[in-house]
């Protein structure tokens, strides 16, 4: 990379504004977090484009489904399997280069403008007084610049419709919200109490009970619909981006009030993806009989492990098809969401969704750098004690891999790779210790029961 020192000064001197605004409460105007954003990043964009060295993916993966579209031909069968994920993406690569711009900067283009966008949607997160700082904080975010300005991945763009569902299931004023247990839970559990078992079934799922009055809308509950409706939108455009977004789902729904604009939000999350799917044969031309084939291609994820976490040690940090260590991996990612999920089912819906996410960083067998994107928007949000740590040595782990491993020619950067992959095992307990330990439970309002306090406001306070 020809430009490694320019870009490192920039990530540091990133972190050290981030920093210092904490540290002095700096709480800059929205317009202002925007504007820094916009300027290193389209800097770190520019020296990214120019630079002799181009990220393989980018080059062989994302540029051919964007080529691929142009020539009306589908982005996931004509790019052989480098594209793995629905063309709505590549949608957008083709219009771009249909426009005559380079490859360059028109694929960074899509991943800078979605990373600007999420500048306000962090500070909206977030919420109250510390809403700009915490934008501010984003906006210098090296990972964020790292992911969208030189490798052009596509995680910020799956990142500004997901975190713009949790800020639309939140509504207005960020009320507070009920937790799962003093929701629909708590009632479940007082007809129980109060009726017995058979007699409850019938007066929560027989006509005219609280499930079939709960799904039939009343005169006021147009508004609740309507949002949980457009926040299951914007979740289903963050899964045509990337797969991995439907971790972000369950904080999501329990941002929204009341189960039948749950119900709502589930329903158009689900319906977005599908209709990039069926419109295949009109916009992508794909002919009906390949469809199957695409969604194989979708699903199929090879087992490839050994360049993060606990599975390099396994490899030797190289990368490998360890079909055994990607499945005992896979299994452990479910166990512990689960677990992570009935620990922090009281908290904070972002509380949670941070939770959902880091504990799937310190699990998982397969990652990318890019992966590490995907809790900061939540983190910077709701800081926790040790969130700034996480960030940065994160960031770090990835700059080193970016910035210092481009400096060597293909047998240098294997040599490095191998000592790069394993040493992202002394990340996992930093990312473990960055969950939101003491917000387990949402701080309860005067005379009522647990519910959720107001973005931005922690329980104990940040030294992040």
């Amino acid at each position: 990379m020809d430009y490694a020192v320019l870009t490192g000064i920039v990530l540091v001197a990133g972190v050290v504004l981030a920093l210092v605004a904490q540290w002095r409460d700096w709480r800059p105007p929205l317009l202002v977090a925007i504007l820094v954003g916009v300027v290193v990043r389209v800097l770190i964009m520019y020296t990214s484009a120019i630079d002799t060295w181009q990220p393989v993916d980018f080059v062989e993966s994302f540029k051919p489904a964007g080529e691929a579209v142009l020539r009306g031909q589908d982005p996931v069968l004509a790019s052989d399997g480098g594209w793995h994920f629905l063309p709505t993406i590549p949608y957008v690569y083709g219009i771009l280069l249909w426009l005559g711009i380079p490859w360059e900067y028109a694929g960074r283009l899509v991943t800078v403008v979605a990373d600007i966008v999420l500048i306000p949607l962090v500070g909206k997160l977030a919420g109250g007084p510390r809403g700009s700082l915490r934008a501010f904080q984003y906006a210098l975010n090296p990972l964020a610049l790292l992911i969208a300005s030189v490798h052009g991945q596509v995680e910020p763009v799956a990142l500004m419709f997901g975190v713009a569902a949790f800020v639309v299931a939140r509504g207005p004023g960020a009320p507070e919200r009920p937790g799962i247990t003093t929701d629909v839970v708590a009632k479940l559990r007082r007809g129980v109490a109060a009726y017995g078992a058979r007699d409850s079934v019938r007066r929560v799922l027989g006509r005219g009970g609280m499930l079939h009055r709960a799904l039939l809308p009343g005169p006021d509950d147009r508004g609740d619909l309507r949002r949980g409706a457009l926040a299951g939108v914007l979740m289903g455009l963050a899964l045509c981006a990337k797969s991995w977004p439907i971790w972000l789902i369950p904080g999501m729904l329990l941002l929204l009030p009341n189960l039948r604009s749950r119900v709502a939000g589930l329903f158009t999350t689900g319906l977005v993806p599908l209709f990039f799917l069926v419109t295949l044969p009109v916009f992508a031309g794909t002919r009906l009989d390949q469809i199957p084939a695409v969604i194989h291609t979708i699903q199929d994820i090879r087992p490839i492990v050994g360049e993060y976490g606990w599975t390099p040690w396994f490899t030797g940090g190289d990368w490998a098809l360890r079909a055994d260590l990607a499945s005992f991996g896979t299994n452990l990612i479910y166990v512990s969401v689960i677990a992570v999920v009935l620990y922090w089912r009281r908290a904070d819906p972002v509380d949670l969704t941070t939770a959902i996410l880091l504990v799937f960083m310190v699990m998982t067998p397969r990652l990318g750098a890019q992966y590490l994107l995907w809790f900061m928007p939540f983190l910077i949000a709701r800081p926790t004690r040790f969130a700034w740590p996480a960030i940065i040595a994160a960031s770090a782990w990835a700059a080193y891999g970016y910035l210092y491993m481009t400096q060597f020619d293909t047998g240098g950067w294997w040599v490095m790779h191998s000592y790069w992959s394993r040493a992202s095992i002394v990340l996992l307990p930093i990312l473990a210790l960055a969950m939101p330990w003491g917000r387990r439970i949402a701080a309860a309002a005067p005379g009522t029961a647990s519910v959720v306090r107001p973005a931005g406001q922690a329980r104990i306070r940040s030294t992040a």
